[in-house]
């Protein structure tokens, strides 16, 4: 994967975590907060994963 779409793929993931965090926590919705774990889980590991060349 290019770098330029490596780290706009990783900032729309940290994105979509802010956001299933904040609509979780306003609306005391469980499920998005655990949606939100797992999106930024995602984004964690395409940050220090493994680099392919």
């Amino acid at each position: 994967m290019k770098p330029v779409t490596r780290w706009i793929s990783l900032s729309l993931l940290l994105v979509a975590a802010l956001s299933a965090y904040a609509y979780g926590s306003a609306t005391s919705a469980s499920a998005f907060i655990i949606l939100g774990m797992l999106l930024e889980g995602t984004f964690w590991i395409g940050l220090l994963g493994k680099k392919r060349h």
